[in-house]
């Protein structure tokens, strides 16, 4: 179950750090609310999930997601680029995420 927090606090980290764009910050505020309430969201069930979860593990791949997440993200909301080589790195990030999660106990 702690695997699925941490999947899920991954994705509500990349809605904030999405967000962020949308709150011109800081100025508009219902984008400023998403953007707050999904980072407590975010950050509660990363301590959640690290009851169990080693904290260097659970970090890695919480940032790992998020990473990942919004550079895809970006990619179709605000046309950044889709070279080869940037998929290929976004791809090895997403392998040393299923690396951990294979190695972790």
């Amino acid at each position: 179950m702690a695997w699925i927090y941490l999947v899920v606090a991954g994705l509500f980290e990349c809605g904030w750090a999405v967000g962020l764009k949308y709150t011109e910050g800081f100025t508009k505020l219902i984008p400023s609310l998403l953007v707050v309430t999904a980072m407590g969201i975010s950050l509660w069930l990363l301590s959640v999930s690290m009851k169990t979860i080693p904290v260097g593990t659970a970090y890695a791949v919480w940032t790992g997601i998020g990473a990942v997440g919004v550079a895809i993200m970006s990619m179709f909301l605000f046309g950044e680029s889709r070279d080869v080589m940037r998929i290929v790195c976004l791809l090895l990030i997403v392998s040393g995420i299923f690396g951990l999660r294979l190695v972790s106990s």
